[in-house]
């Protein structure tokens, strides 16, 4: 499977802090923005990413990011002139995406809780069609909004609805099987402009091939788009490592306990930070001789990982 993070747009909602800067570059407490997403990606097994930015964005990830090789993933990016709605990251990636199935998430959100890297990769195991992610939300009229059956079949899906018929939002996560882009192709733009995600969503629905995953209790999901979210996805964040001792979305440290980088790559980034708590953080994690990993995974970890 492929992964692709759309980390576009112009984050008007964050003026002034984005009026020269990309807002997934933003620090949500120690790390980048855009770190959250591709944690996610990595939990769920995707080691093939693009990242899709603006022309004027992209020196700035590659420089952050380079070519993945430090997180243990294989990193490409692509450019979107104008924000054209969600759907056009499956055209942009086309030759990218070659024909596999492939999740795609927004690069402003952010996901936590225990149990998140099982269900990714049960989504991925079942994956028949489409797979969309719920969370239940206090202001659903806010959001996209899925209704659905007791198997867990769509319903109806609803664009930030008066009367909601749910109370589960639709997160800026999805997987799809291999049609994604051959659907996306029929789309037409919307009457604000845009191929609208919530289109493709509906293809799969009519033909019977959309299923939602739920975020229960105990999961945290965050659209980072405003700056009262930015805030306090920083503060819960902070919260999260200060208590448990642990780093949310540590890319370094997923890569080493899922094996796609060697003790040797990881005390490589330690040295880099080593002016600072996070490269001590990665040096301790060098240290130890076995690994625990913070999340439950569908795999053995081993005690020295190796590199590909």
């Amino acid at each position: 499977m492929k992964g692709i993070v759309l980390a576009g747009g112009k984050g008007t909602r964050l003026y002034p802090l984005t009026l020269a800067n990309n807002k997934h570059l933003l620090p949500v407490y120690q790390k980048p923005m855009i770190y959250y997403p591709l944690s996610v990606l990595m939990l769920a097994g995707i080691r093939d990413i693009l990242l899709i930015t603006t022309p004027e964005d992209r020196p700035r990830f590659e420089k952050l990011l380079g070519d993945g090789r430090a997180f243990g993933i294989r990193l490409q990016y692509a450019e979107q002139e104008k924000p054209n709605g969600i759907a056009e990251a499956l055209l942009i990636s086309e030759s990218f995406i070659n024909g596999e199935p492939v999740a795609l998430i927004l690069g402003d959100n952010l996901f936590y809780g225990q149990g998140l890297t099982t269900l990714l990769r049960q989504a991925i195991r079942r994956l028949d069609g489409a797979v969309i992610f719920g969370c239940r939300v206090k202001d659903p009229e806010r959001f996209g909004v899925v209704r659905f059956d007791e198997q867990k079949r769509v319903l109806s899906l609803e664009e930030k609805p008066k009367k909601p018929r749910s109370d589960f939002a639709v997160t800026g996560l999805y997987f799809y099987d291999r049609h994604a882009v051959r659907y996306a192709k029929t789309l037409e733009k919307s009457a604000r402009g845009e191929l609208e995600i919530t289109d493709l969503n509906r293809i799969y629905m009519q033909k019977g091939k959309l299923s939602v995953e739920l975020l229960g209790r105990g999961f945290v999901w965050m659209d980072v788009g405003t700056h009262q979210a930015l805030h306090e996805a920083a503060e819960f964040m902070k919260t999260i490592e200060l208590h448990q001792g642990f780093k949310v979305a540590c890319l370094e440290e997923i890569a080493y306990y899922l094996g796609a980088i060697s003790k040797e790559q990881l005390l490589v980034s330690a040295s880099k930070y080593k002016n600072n708590e996070y490269g001590r953080y990665l040096l301790d994690i060098a240290k130890r001789k076995h690994i625990y990993p913070y999340w439950e995974a569908p795999f053995e970890p081993r005690a020295d990982a190796r590199a590909e």
